[in-house]
């Protein structure tokens, strides 16, 4: 009687597996038991045989939901194993890297230039504002003198006789066909006879360009800017890379920066503290009036609205939070020490002599 193959346990998954999974089960197995890696053991050809089997019905959604329903993956076509005909390769392209190393020949095919990374600093009042700078990046791009053959002007590259253009070389290793990278032209596909005397066949020269670069309002700290095309040009008509600007901000002597508030110390006086009054505060924006009730202690923090970082990409703004401190004065003349002692004795405390002035001074407005 005929008895079923059970493919998920074949590549010790789950019947729920995901795609992922089962294509991570065939790897392993399949480098385990190739049988370049076994010669000789018949089974382990077998092996290799039921995983190709499994994987080849359990990656291709439809023939799986069919073996899920039915049991089976019959009415389909290259389920035989070593029978997959050209699906063999096409299956086993992902382990081809793990076992021989892979290839880099890319041929003449037209390929994207490399993005590029710029690391700019700005002040605290650049990134809370925007600003416009100027940058200078190093970059490849096409030898104008060849424009990007490689060749001399007047000549031209010719296609490779070895790998006929494509840059890769295939060779039969096993049960497998595999591309290496051509060993004449190195995986370009064209041979150059008479190099640019500029860029020595490299088809491309590094250059500093400047570029003007809008930096907009509320950057922060690993803000990453896009600026399309400015990265390194592309190869045989490939698009050019993309360039990457880091943001990092400067340390400020007032302020402290979070997200979109901004936090600074404001020193008083005690007579202010006691009085109240109006005292003039530092903000992004210029001085700024900051009103403070009678009777303040030291630490209060008050709010000025709309004074912080706006968000980026909105019209929305932070505020910036003070907290006041009170200052106490280290020198005082006679008629002041007098007009705080009797103060003290009004309040009902005791004036301490052997703490000095500025000690009792300290105590009574910070208690």
């Amino acid at each position: 009687m005929y008895a079923m193959k059970d493919y998920y346990t074949t590549l010790g998954v789950d019947r729920n597996a995901s795609q992922e999974d089962i294509k991570k089960a065939f790897r392993q197995l399949a480098l385990k038991y190739h049988p370049d890696r076994n010669q000789g053991n018949k089974e382990a050809e077998e092996k290799f045989k039921e995983i190709n089997e499994a994987y080849t019905c359990l990656s291709d959604p439809d023939k799986r939901s069919h073996y899920d329903r039915f049991g089976t993956a019959e009415g389909f076509p290259d389920q035989g194993g070593f029978g997959a005909g050209g699906s063999f390769s096409t299956i086993f392209e992902d382990i081809f890297e793990d076992f021989f190393g892979g290839f880099s020949g890319r041929g003449t095919r037209p390929t994207k230039g490399s993005d590029l990374r710029y690391n700019l600093t700005v002040t605290l009042e650049e990134a809370a504002f925007g600003v416009e700078k100027i940058i200078s990046v190093p970059k490849l791009q096409n030898c104008p003198e060849c424009q990007g053959t490689g060749a001399e002007p007047g000549t031209s590259p010719t296609q490779c006789a070895q790998c006929r253009g494509t840059g890769q070389m295939r060779f039969q290793q096993g049960f497998f066909s595999v591309s290496k990278t051509c060993p004449k032209c190195q995986g370009s596909g064209v041979i150059i006879a008479n190099p640019c005397k500029t860029c020595r066949g490299a088809t491309k020269i590094r250059v500093q360009k400047e570029l003007s670069l809008k930096v907009p309002a509320g950057v922060d700290n690993n803000s990453r800017l896009r600026v399309s095309g400015e990265g390194d040009s592309g190869t045989y008509g490939g698009p050019p890379g993309d360039l990457y600007v880091i943001i990092s901000v400067q340390e400020h002597p007032l302020f402290r920066r979070d997200g979109t508030e901004i936090y600074c110390e404001k020193p008083i006086s005690f007579t202010k503290a006691v009085f109240g009054g109006e005292v003039e505060v530092p903000t992004l924006n210029g001085p700024s009036r900051l009103k403070i009730p009678a009777g303040t202690s030291s630490g209060t923090v008050f709010k000025l609205k709309g004074k912080g970082v706006p968000r980026l990409g909105s019209f929305h703004r932070g505020d910036q939070i003070v907290q006041v401190t009170i200052e106490v004065p280290k020198k005082l003349n006679e008629r002041q020490k007098e007009a705080l002692r009797e103060f003290a004795r009004l309040s009902g405390e005791e004036v301490d002599s052997s703490k000095g002035l500025t000690g009792k001074i300290k105590d009574l407005f910070t208690s």
